[in-house]
């Protein structure tokens, strides 16, 4: 069973619009969160244990308390870029509740007293950048943001900034960059953004889903949030699952719960005449898992870094027995060779050597050796850049070749797919 903690209301479709989110109890929670102090806030969202929706999984209110104590003006970032391939969950939250996402930013933004927030969306999201402008238009006049907002004397200004299609760009430096109007290259830390981020300023990115759980959190209290969840990963989280299943979608569930449910028992279960073969468990960039481990792995960050892969984004890829393991690395190390922005070597010369390792084993040009070499490759790209693209090519490499080997050394033997029979050529023809 789904746990509707955020989605409760999103298939209404008056939700997207000010009147009916009011109807559901829309900003009362705002307005209960202004009669506190920002540092009620603070600890409130500390002791609801929250960790970033959007891949990382750092506790929020610890980042939030990062903050120098200095009256420089600081800024909120919400992370809309959604770029991780198989993740579309953020874009069903603009969609269908962007003023939950408003209250949560309004509400965090008081809590770190900040007078300027971005919501910083994927260029590619033409519906949710237009239904996000709307519902800020609305609470601009319903007097929900601009200058003494519900009389509580605090001031905040809210808008939105769109990429220009960088999956880069969805790092927080990168996008901090971008927002400057920079090029979206990713910054070294430290300074962390917290001390040094937008303009030099202390700036605090948070994804859409985890300022759309500050919401609930402040609604109902901490203890009440914690009842869903694991002890070290509360909470619900919402799941893009996507692939071959019978029925794809975004499923908001409990933390912990067991992956091979999502698929069975929310997802319908694969396709007739199909059988599990393996799971990408967060996202593009997370290893992959094979069918005996995807039907003993729950959805927390604990066990999935357990078995040497995240939890990432949430985004849920199952592959089926019709699946050619070489042909989907193939999709993935393109993938990263065209999204490197090219500032690290190990980056920007390893991404394009994997992305043409797998290309010539693919087109029947490949030796035994290359397989090694893929290996080789990978390993020294990993932990040696300024942000995590690099690490995110490579691991997803060194788990399909070390899972899935006999697939690659049949494709280099045979010249063509193990799985499907067919070259290359045949396949993308």
């Amino acid at each position: 069973m789904e746990t509707k903690l955020l989605s409760e209301h999103y298939h209404q479709d008056d939700f997207q619009n000010l009147a009916g989110y009011k109807k559901q109890g829309g900003y009362q929670v705002l307005a209960k969160a202004l009669k506190m102090t920002s540092q009620q806030i603070i600890d409130e969202v500390k002791a609801s244990g929250l960790r970033g929706r959007g891949g990382a999984g750092f506790p929020t209110g610890t980042k939030w308390s990062f903050l120098p104590k200095n009256n420089e003006p600081r800024y909120l970032l919400c992370n809309a870029d959604e770029g991780e391939p198989g993740t579309f969950k953020d874009r069903l939250m603009m969609e269908r509740a962007p003023h939950q996402l408003i209250e949560g930013m309004i509400i965090s933004a008081f809590a770190i007293q900040s007078a300027k927030s971005y919501v910083y969306i994927r260029g590619e999201y033409n519906e949710p950048i237009r239904i996000v402008e709307k519902a800020l238009r609305e609470a601009y006049e319903a007097g929900f943001l601009g200058k003494n907002i519900l009389g509580s004397g605090f001031n905040h200004e809210m808008d939105i900034y769109a990429g220009a299609g960088a999956y880069i760009c969805g790092e927080e430096t990168g996008m901090i960059s971008s927002l400057e109007g920079l090029k979206g290259q990713p910054k070294l830390k430290p300074p962390f953004p917290a001390v040094q981020g937008y303009l030099r300023k202390p700036t605090i990115v948070n994804n859409v889903e985890t300022l759309a759980a500050v919401v609930p959190i402040i609604k109902d209290g901490a203890a009440a949030y914690k009842k869903f969840g694991t002890e070290k990963s509360p909470g619900t989280k919402l799941f893009s699952l996507s692939g071959n299943v019978v029925r794809p979608g975004n499923y908001e569930v409990p933390l912990g719960y067991p992956l091979k449910d999502l698929i069975y028992k929310l997802g319908g279960g694969m396709k007739p005449g199909k059988k599990l073969k393996a799971v990408i468990p967060g996202g593009s960039s997370a290893p992959v898992l094979n069918a005996i481990e995807a039907e003993r792995a729950t959805m927390d960050y604990e066990c999935l870094a357990q078995m040497g892969s995240m939890l990432g984004s949430g985004a849920v890829i199952v592959l089926d027995d019709s699946n050619c393991m070489v042909d989907m690395l193939g999709n993935l190390t393109h993938f990263y060779h065209h999204e490197s922005c090219g500032q690290c070597t190990p980056c920007r010369e390893g991404t394009g050597w994997l992305n043409k390792i797998v290309s010539s084993i693919m087109e029947g040009r490949g030796r035994l050796q290359d397989i090694d070499l893929l290996v080789k490759v990978a390993d020294n790209m990993k932990g040696r850049t300024i942000c995590a693209l690099s690490d995110a090519a490579a691991l997803p490499v060194l788990s399909f070749v070390q899972k899935f080997r006999d697939e690659f050394e049949y494709f280099v033997r045979e010249g063509r797919s193990k799985v499907r029979g067919i070259s290359y050529a045949q396949m993308h023809h």
